[in-house]
């Protein structure tokens, strides 16, 4: 496993707004140009948000192909990949999924199995009110694995909290999660998840720090499963902590991107990957190509 190729996938927007960096592609001609320079770089794998949610899953799906068509144009093996359409409802958000995958460019799909309170911090130092509950029932995350199965999409599955990933395990060991699965095992940073500039004074913190100890507590959940899992740093700097090196070490991956990233510099998504591409370098492992991320 350590000399396996890695998979880095570039998470370019989230909810970073031009205002924290002004290096995040919001717009669809933006999104394409920032995809195609992380692929250049070395990513295997491009995740974004698109600037309209809570729509019909047609109008939702036709925003990501603006985006999309001039990457495929020059890269046909390109993983992309949207976000949740945010609803309404379950079937909502994820009412986009078989759309685009009829186009025959998606070949990844989500399976977020938990819920988690994200949000800001007040000026007393506590989470502020009212916050947000990203909420995925039992039942959500069934509907999220039949739209998998049925569009033939490998599920990309957000680990925000431990219980997150023993859930997804389940489904693992239950032999029912779609094929192509990967685990991202979600670290919290300091800053938090930030979902609006209104958050002055930073995110709220969740999940296990970005420590060898916490890789330990996900690595023990882990043992003797064959799923691929990667790690990211949200509200922070992956590579300012020790679990990028480690978990490479372990046959692990890497998310990285302007949706993750809280340091105190601005860079752009390609230097984010430039600086993964190297610390692959540095551990002595291949960076892995899109066909081989697709394998």
């Amino acid at each position: 496993m350590a000399q396996a190729p890695v998979i880095i996938e570039a998470a370019i927007n989230g909810t970073t707004t031009k205002e924290r960096n002004p290096n995040a592609p919001r717009l669809p001609d933006e999104i394409a140009a920032d995809a195609l320079a992380c692929f250049a770089a070395g990513a295997a794998v491009v995740h974004n948000h698109v600037d309209v949610v809570a729509v019909p899953g047609e109008e939702s799906a036709a925003r990501y192909l603006e985006g999309w068509r001039p990457v495929f144009d020059e890269r046909p093996d390109a993983l992309l990949y949207p976000t949740t359409n945010f609803g309404p409802g379950v079937e909502g958000a994820y009412s986009h999924m078989a759309p685009l995958a009829a186009t025959g460019w998606l070949r990844i799909g989500i399976i977020d199995p938990g819920s988690v309170n994200l949000g800001g911090v007040d000026a007393d130092g506590l989470p502020a009110a009212p916050g947000f509950v990203y909420a995925n029932s039992f039942g959500d995350i069934r509907h999220q694995a039949a739209v998998c199965a049925g569009s033939r999409l490998g599920p990309s599955m957000a680990i925000f909290e431990p219980g997150w990933l023993r859930t997804a395990l389940t489904w693992h060991r239950a032999g029912r999660l779609p094929q192509g699965a990967m685990g991202k095992l979600y670290f919290g940073g300091d800053a938090g998840y930030i979902t609006s500039v209104a958050q002055q004074h930073g995110g709220a913190p969740f999940g296990l720090p970005p420590t060898e100890k916490a890789l330990d507590a996900y690595a023990e959940l882990l043992e003797g499963c064959d799923l691929p899992w990667s790690v990211a740093v949200i509200g922070g700097d992956l590579f300012d902590t020790p679990v990028a090196r480690l978990a490479l070490e372990r046959g692990a991956h890497l998310h990285v991107g302007l949706e993750d990233y809280a340091g105190p510099e601005q860079p752009t998504n390609r230097e984010i990957v430039e600086r993964a591409v190297a610390l692959c370098g540095e551990i002595g492992r291949p960076v892995a190509t899109c066909d081989e991320a697709t394998a």
